[in-house]
């Protein structure tokens, strides 16, 4: 199946459940007045474009000054997530992904850092009832290539470091490769803490089952061995900040017969699946991947990104798989469906193949609800970068476009779209553009 960015799903596709309702179950080209919010205005400060009726602020910008005098805004704008905060002010938590040659750090705090040799973390916007930039101030440092991440039932940030680095190793002083919990009400009361039985891995993003507490987390690894897809057991569920310090079961998923999801190919497959435990949680000596999960094996999937809970399961991506390196098969993207109840997976979208990969649509990566109940997904793939809608009738449309592809002289080379995510009243969309680090809030005639 061979889908581009402009028709993602029509006949032969099957529906998400619960709020996003008949996604991706059209069998023929949507209203135009569904497909989204018209094209695409070009930005004359050339920064983001976005279709009529929509305006932008940029909120932050890397290099600049923190508002708390802690340093300079640090670099490399990844992962984020919106919180209330009470008489329409709006927290906003945001990753940096900065590795030990990142430019601008993440300043060091006392409290508030875990290795000092490491440049990643975490910095807290508070915004005003106008939307306006009250208050920006370090959440967490001494983190490394914190990545995405996802929000809490209780209304924390979990922040995911991508990387499997060990003490001594990248200069580091202790070992990385974690979960971090920050409260964005109060940093100092989460501090700079690993959640260690969450496991040692390179992770992307994480959900919550907000029912049970399970935690589900994706691990990025785009060389082989690929990633795993887990699932963590918490000793104390949905027990509030710092219950997940009491440790509990990390499991990884199996699907009998598929040792590789990038060879299912056709939306609507669904499949039994079963959870293994983890021998080695801490990746001591072995990373996780490449650990004896028994005769069975376990399922790997190329660039697992993208993770979030919603209608009764969980939803996650894998970004691309390509066999040139080493993938058993080619796609841009896939979008699976978790679904707990069942214990079933399920294949909802399917971006491809990768031989297209100048076409538009290639390598979904965050991804959030939007207000429609469809979805907005960050690209992060080949030339101009995009923030993508999907509407409930499966028809992609372009949100946001970063301005450099479209030859306005001086506009800078962005890199990809990361972090999007939506104030608590739907009104605005927040969005970072990873590099030069911008923060941008969207505003408009929101469905």
């Amino acid at each position: 199946m061979n889908l581009s960015r402009r028709s993602l799903m029509t006949a032969g596709a099957v529906a998400f459940g619960g709020a996003l309702g008949a996604l991706f179950a059209g069998t023929g080209p949507a209203p135009a007045a569904a497909r989204g919010y018209g094209p695409l205005v070009p930005d004359p400060a050339g920064l983001l474009d976005l279709p009529p009726g929509f305006t932008y602020r940029v909120l932050s910008r890397a290099g600049t000054p923190l508002r708390s005098g802690e340093g300079a805004v640090p670099g490399n704008f990844d992962g984020m997530a919106a919180f209330g905060a009470g008489g329409g002010r709006v927290r906003l938590v945001r990753n940096h992904e900065n590795r030990t040659t990142a430019a601008l750090r993440v300043p060091p705090v006392e409290g508030l850092t875990y290795d000092p040799q490491a440049l990643g973390g975490c910095t807290l916007l508070e915004l005003d009832p106008a939307g306006g930039v009250s208050a920006e101030r370090v959440a967490l440092a001494g983190t490394a290539v914190n990545c995405a991440g996802g929000r809490t039932p209780w209304n924390t940030w979990l922040s995911c470091e991508e990387t499997e680095d060990k003490a001594g190793t990248s200069g580091y002083g202790k070992d990385h490769g974690y979960v971090f919990e920050v409260d964005p009400a109060d940093p100092h009361r989460s501090g700079a803490v690993p959640l260690t039985a969450m496991g040692r891995f390179a992770h992307e993003a994480v959900a919550v089952d907000p029912y049970l507490g399970v935690v589900y987390e994706t691990e990025d690894a785009f060389v082989e061995p690929f990633g795993l897809f887990y699932r963590f057991l918490p000793a104390r569920p949905l027990g509030g900040l710092g219950s997940l310090r009491a440790g509990g079961e990390l499991q990884a998923l199996r699907v009998p017969g598929v040792a590789n999801l990038a060879v299912v190919d056709e939306p609507g497959a669904q499949f039994p699946v079963e959870w293994v435990p983890v021998p080695d949680p801490s990746a001591s000596q072995t990373p996780i991947r490449l650990q004896d999960f028994g005769p069975g094996g376990i399922t790997h999937a190329q660039k697992l990104e993208g993770c979030y809970w919603g209608n009764g399961g969980v939803h996650f991506v894998s970004s691309y798989s390509r066999t040139r390196e080493g993938s058993p098969a080619d796609h841009h993207g896939q979008v699976w469906f978790y679904d707990p109840l069942r214990a079933r997976l399920r294949l909802d979208v399917v971006f491809g193949p990768a031989s297209d990969v100048q076409l538009p649509g290639d390598s979904p990566d965050n991804i959030c609800l939007a207000p429609d109940g469809g979805l907005m997904v960050c690209e992060d793939g080949g030339g101009g970068q995009y923030v993508l809608g999907v509407t409930r009738g499966g028809e992609v449309y372009p949100m946001a476009r970063n301005a450099d592809d479209v030859g306005k002289p001086g506009a800078p080379e962005w890199g990809e779209f990361a972090g999007v995510t939506f104030s608590p009243d739907s009104r605005t969309m927040y969005v970072n553009a990873y590099t030069p680090g911008t923060t941008f809030a969207v505003k408009g005639p929101w469905r």
